[in-house]
Order: structure tokens, then C-alpha cells, then sequence
């Protein structure tokens, strides 16, 4: 079992300039605490002259792919030798972000001290003690290199809870060959000229139609008590919308690869993805390669912004780690520019940082342009959970044919309750 106990020198060194790992009122203390002053000058991650000599082991979890690139070692290694008062032996652990919660939360004590998380883990992660509320230099760090959507994506209950390293959304990639630049402005256009494969049955993409025509989850996102609002005429609309989609002959609903198979065959000219396909898009249409954000679609007339859920990935710290002052500093520095550029050069995982600039990178405009215009914040409230299973339900009865404009209505409703069906209970555990 680890140990949290540490030496009086750290407690006071971390109260006065880390204010990581410890309670809300320590944290606050911190901040305003004179002197945090000194080390408010000091990057945080990189070495300060406070630092008392340390020998241990950090245990980091990060997804298979940022140890087989090498990224996780050489950043390792590279800390390690910026702060020449700590003699730390890394353990590597096998982790995706979007497993943390679940693989964590199993035994929290045992369980990494610094690890990658997906931003909507983070109400599960609290929840079982397992992360760390940051304070001082650390808050100021990801305030301050982070647009607003961003800091929002990694806040919890007013509270900042992870370091995030890169954005978690998708947006549209398509065969110039096919589509113009005028064409992919409108998602019913592209329906006319090519074939479209979108992945409606998935829970993460349906919304963007509901969302774009008004439909809510959790006001802006933060409301718990205002639940899911995907009922009433406007989601009816969307549903009668997706029933004529699934009839048109140009879509094709993406599931088990056919998208990116299709590209592939020139069955398929658009498919709607993340930064993850991005090479594989390229070796499938070439010079054809194409990105860009997302389009609109028209529900009874008007026209409606597709919107996706905007997150992002983001490194945590287990406050049960045995030496806080040292994780915490490394999560800062797996965060920081020069460690997001490297991950960038080495995986084309996109920056967060606000000071790296990608201006010639299409896949960097997109995601940006989809941050700023077509999207809306993922909800990292703990009655999100309800969410998942309607939607993804709803996305595989219109593809099966089960929705139809007959029982349209009646089948959003029953989506609308069944989203709704535990959020007041949660919502009122979330206050307790």
C-alpha cells in the first residue's frame, strides 16, 4: 500500500508553492500565501531550488501507443535529469484515457500515481478519491496555456482536477475529388453529390444533430439539476430528420470501419472522425485528402449547426501517490509545451497549449474551428451516465428501422425519459 505521509519539508514546500494533492482549504491557503511568490517564477514541472532530495519509484499509466512511440520514456528521462535532487525509477503501466475510471477506480491505493485520463472520467475519478485537485502554479499553469474550453473541460464542482494535454472532439473528413469547398458547408448538399458515412448509432456523434437544432444536456453543461432536454417538438424534428437520413441511399452509417473502408474502395467520400483516422484517411484518398470542420443539416426549414461534444485528454495525479510534490510536478511537465510539441512530432497528438501554433496543419484549423463554431462542452457532471445508452439506443432503432415518422415522437420521448430517468437522484447525491 502506498504511503501518503511525507516529511514536514515537503508538507511545507507544498503549501507554499505546489498546492497540489492536498484539501481545497490547503490549496486556497497556498495561493494566497506569500510565499508561493517564489515559485510562482518557476515553470511548473521544472526544478526549484526548495526541492529536497528524494529516491523513489513514480508508477505513470498513459495508452500502449505513447510507450511504443518512446514519448512516455524520453519524457520521463528528461524530467529526471531536470531535477538532479531526484533520484526517481519509473514503472510504466498500460492504460487508456477513456479506461482510467474504471481500471483506477478498482483499487485506487495500488493504482498509478500519475495517469491519462479522458476528461469525462473525471466525476468518477473524485468520486473514489483517486485525483488530485490542483492549486497555485499548477492551476495557474493550465489557466494559463489552455483556452476556456478547455480549462472548462478538466473543471469539476468549480475545481480544476487534471493537467489536459490535447482537445477530444471530431469533425469531418471528405474526398476533394467529390465535394467542393462550397458543397461541405451543407451536410444535405454532400447527401446529393457523394456518399456520406456518419455513425449514427453512436451515442458520442448522434447528439450533434439534436444539439444543433436546440436540445440540451444539462443547461450549459454544468446544471446537473436541469437534466437532458432531447424531448418536446425540436427533438422530434431531429428524430423525423435521422428517419429520412437512414432511408437515403448516399448515407451510410459508420460502424466496424466501414467508413475508412470505404474511403478506401471509393464507396465512401466523407466520413466524420477524429485527429486517431487521420492516417489512415490520408493513405486512403491521397491527394484527395480533405478536412474540415462540420457542416449544417435543415430540420423543417431551418438551418442547424451539427454540433459535437468538445472534451480533452488530460494527466492526473493519484493523491494517494507516496511522494505528492514529485507526481504532481511530473504531471506538469508531461503537460507542458515542450512535452505537448513532442507528442505532436512523434503521434500527431494535437496541443492544448495555446502557445504552440499549427497554422499549416488542416487537422489543427478544423479542430479549432469546430472548439470555437460546432461544438458544445461534454458534460463531466455525474448524471451523464444516463445519457449514453438512450442515445446509442435511439441511433440503432433508426438504422434497424424501429423509428419511423409514425412512432417519431413517441420514441423521443421515451429516449428523453430514459436520459432522464436518475438525473434528479444524482443530482441531489451530487449536492450531499
Amino acid at each position: 500500500m502506498k504511503k501518503k505521509a511525507l516529511s514536514l519539508f515537503l508538507v511545507a514546500a507544498m503549501a507554499a508553492s505546489m498546492a497540489g494533492c492536498g484539501s481545497k482549504d490547503t490549496n486556497t491557503a497556498a495561493t494566497d500565501n506569500g510565499t508561493a511568490d517564489s515559485a510562482a517564477s518557476t515553470e511548473a514541472g521544472s526544478a526549484s531550488s526548495d526541492e529536497e532530495a528524494w529516491s523513489g519509484t513514480l508508477t505513470v499509466w498513459s495508452p500502449q501507443e505513447d510507450q511504443d512511440s518512446g514519448w512516455l520514456k524520453e519524457q520521463c528521462d528528461a524530467f529526471n535529469e531536470a531535477h538532479p535532487n531526484w533520484d526517481i525509477t519509473f514503472e510504466y503501466g498500460v492504460c487508456a484515457e477513456g479506461d482510467a475510471k474504471t481500471t483506477i477506480s478498482t483499487d485506487v491505493e495500488s493504482a498509478a500515481d500519475v495517469y491519462m485520463l479522458a476528461n469525462d472520467n473525471i466525476p468518477d475519478l473524485v468520486s473514489a478519491n483517486a485525483l488530485s485537485e490542483l492549486g497555485g502554479t499548477y492551476l495557474d499553469q493550465v489557466k494559463s496555456t489552455n483556452s476556456d474550453t478547455i480549462v472548462t473541460s478538466v473543471t469539476y464542482k468549480d475545481s480544476v482536477y487534471a493537467f489536459p494535454f490535447t482537445s477530444n472532439t471530431w469533425f469531418m473528413y471528405y474526398d476533394k475529388s467529390v465535394f467542393t469547398d462550397d458543397d461541405i458547408k451543407s451536410f444535405d448538399t454532400m447527401l446529393s453529390k457523394g456518399k456520406v458515412s456518419f455513425p449514427l448509432s453512436n451515442s458520442w456523434y448522434i447528439q450533434a444533430f439534436y444539439a444543433g437544432n436546440g436540445c440540451t444536456l444539462f443547461g450549459d453543461g454544468t446544471d446537473e439539476a436541469a437534466g437532458i432536454d432531447f424531448g418536446g417538438d425540436k427533438a422530434a424534428a431531429v428524430t423525423n430528420y435521422l428517419v429520412d437520413l437512414v432511408a437515403n441511399p448516399n448515407f451510410i452509417n459508420d460502424q466496424d470501419g466501414a467508413g475508412i473502408a470505404g474511403l478506401r474502395d471509393g464507396s465512401v467520400n466523407a466520413i466524420f472522425s477524429g485527429s486517431w483516422d487521420a492516417a489512415s484517411v490520408k493513405e486512403a484518398l491521397g491527394d484527395n485528402y480533405g478536412v474540415a470542420a462540420l457542416p449544417t443539416f435543415t430540420v423543417d426549414g431551418n438551418e442547424c449547426q451539427m454540433k459535437s461534444f468538445a472534451g480533452s485528454k488530460a494527466i492526473g495525479v493519484n493523491p494517494n501517490c507516496e511522494n505528492p510534490q514529485v507526481a504532481m510536478s511530473l504531471a506538469a511537465y508531461l503537460s507542458g509545451e515542450e512535452a505537448q510539441q513532442a507528442h505532436y512530432d512523434e503521434r500527431n497528438i494535437l496541443p492544448s497549449n495555446t502557445n504552440i501554433t499549427l497554422a499549416d496543419d488542416p487537422i489543427a484549423t478544423a479542430t479549432a474551428d469546430v472548439l470555437d463554431h460546432c461544438s458544445i462542452m461534454q458534460p463531466i457532471v455525474s448524471a451523464m451516465g444516463n445519457y449514453w445508452s438512450p442515445a446509442e439506443n435511439m441511433g440503432k432503432n433508426l438504422i434497424a428501422g424501429d423509428v419511423t415518422h409514425d412512432n417519431a415522437a413517441e420514441k423521443t420521448e421515451d429516449m428523453n425519459t430514459a436520459m432522464n430517468t436518475d438525473v434528479a437522484a444524482d443530482a441531489e447525491e451530487a449536492t450531499e
